[in-house]
């Protein structure tokens, strides 16, 4: 069995990698913590103002959010609830239907989802993969999802960034284009410290997104840990006390 369930683990390992590295090397950890209300407040803020227009979110609703988040009603109807009307409805996107699609090429995805089947560190890393590109339709490529069909919405916040890149020959002298770094061109509204809050507060809400429950199941986690420790305690002080007159 044990064999097995090794063979098993070998063979998912390489798709494994090669979904985390995007089919491009360029990968950066998140380290997001959906536990911090602070920056997931701040993160929902945040997709709100730069990401609504284009990306649904259309398995969560708004009251859920402010729910979960700390948020109160007032606020929530004052700065986040731009595409509906009721604090029941879904978040569904600002853009009329069929603009994107026209605009794009393709109905921008809904994000609802993406945390889980790509990753915090695919969505921190895709939001700072962007880099200026004048042979694209939009002027920026990516070096995450190359040739992508959504512009750098960030790029007045980030500035923009040259991708340099070199080609090197291996030891079986085939040639290979390797990224080697970022060269600022023009400085954004944000510092490079501020920017990277901002995005992993981004993927910190996504993250939350992914999967709402969370918050509440790792509340419970860690009061069921505390009674197991609890009755951990109550069973040894009990078996003592059954055997303190056992030789």
């Amino acid at each position: 069995m044990a064999k097995r369930i090794l063979i098993a683990a070998l063979l998912l390992m390489p798709v494994q990698v090669m979904a985390a590295a995007g089919g491009s090397g360029f990968m950066l950890h998140a380290g997001n913590d959906v536990g911090n209300k602070a920056s997931l407040q701040r993160g929902a803020r945040n997709y709100v103002n730069y990401c609504l227009g284009c990306h649904s979110l259309q398995y969560v609703r708004y009251n859920q959010v402010a729910k979960d988040l700390g948020i109160a009603e007032s606020d929530l109807e004052d700065t986040l609830m731009w595409t509906a009307e009721k604090p029941q409805e879904v978040i569904e996107i600002a853009m009329p239907d069929g603009d994107a699609a026209r605009w794009f090429g393709r109905t921008p995805p809904d994000l609802s989802l993406t945390s889980r089947s790509r990753g915090t560190d695919w969505i921190y890393s895709y939001l700072k993969a962007f880099y200026v590109d004048p042979t694209t339709m939009f002027g920026y490529n990516n070096l995450v999802l190359e040739n992508a069909a959504m512009p750098h919405v960030l790029w007045s916040l980030e500035g923009d960034k040259a991708a340099i890149f070199e080609d090197t020959v291996d030891q079986d002298g085939v040639s290979h284009t390797e990224f080697k770094g970022f060269e600022q061109l023009t400085e954004g509204k944000l510092s490079e410290a501020e920017y990277d809050e901002f995005v992993i507060d981004l993927v910190n809400f996504l993250d939350y997104v992914g999967e709402p429950v969370q918050l509440q199941r790792q509340s419970l986690g860690i009061k069921v840990i505390a009674y197991l420790l609890v009755f951990l305690l109550l069973a040894m002080a009990l078996k003592k006390e059954f055997w303190k007159d056992v030789d």
